[in-house]
């Protein structure tokens, strides 16, 4: 799915609300480490399939990334981003070394979590009627982490996941639920 980003909405940081930009601030960090996710995947793994869903989509986190920084202003980026990165790196490394099910069921937990989370920002700008291009940007963003999950669910064969990797998935979330969290302050 490469569908057309909306245009960059032209919005002043002087006129966003904190929460927004703290929002905004997770977001931007989210994307830094999906981006690093990849990289830890590309790092270990040799199978050519995993190799070429972990280069597509890579290049998509990149290019959230990418609206982000030209969105926000570095000042208001997390000062977290070399934790971020490490995380992102070691999310990705650590489930490539066991396979391809691991790698899927790990992009299916992040995407989980990021698809719940920008929409939980988008039902706040449409109940205040905040920003529409914003709204656009975001929701285009949220497809795009939706296809990934349905891509890595549908090759990892489903949620159907043993003990262990459902504990996998299980840390990855509320690791991610966490660097929200820290990110929207920090």
């Amino acid at each position: 799915m490469n569908a057309i980003a909306p245009a960059l909405p032209d919005i002043a940081i002087a006129e966003m609300p904190a929460w927004l930009i703290g929002e905004l601030r997770s977001d931007h960090a989210g994307e830094t480490g999906a981006v690093m996710i990849y990289r830890g995947i590309l790092a270990f793994c040799k199978d050519p399939a995993i190799r070429d869903f972990a280069e597509r989509h890579g290049a998509t986190e990149q290019g959230h990334l990418d609206l982000l920084n030209a969105l926000l202003p570095p000042q208001a980026h997390s000062r977290l981003l070399p934790i971020w990165r490490i995380a992102g790196w070691m999310t990705g490394a650590i489930p490539a070394l066991f396979g391809p099910r691991a790698v899927y069921a790990t992009i299916d937990a992040v995407e989980s979590f990021v698809d719940h989370h920008y929409q939980q920002q988008l039902d706040r700008l449409e109940a205040e009627a905040l920003f529409p291009p914003l709204q656009a940007l975001l929701r285009h963003c949220q497809e795009e982490e939706i296809h990934h999950r349905d891509e890595a669910r549908e090759a990892g064969e489903g949620r159907a996941y043993g003990p262990l990797l459902g504990a996998w998935a299980w840390v990855v979330g509320a690791g991610s639920k966490a660097a929200v969290v820290a990110a929207k302050r920090i």
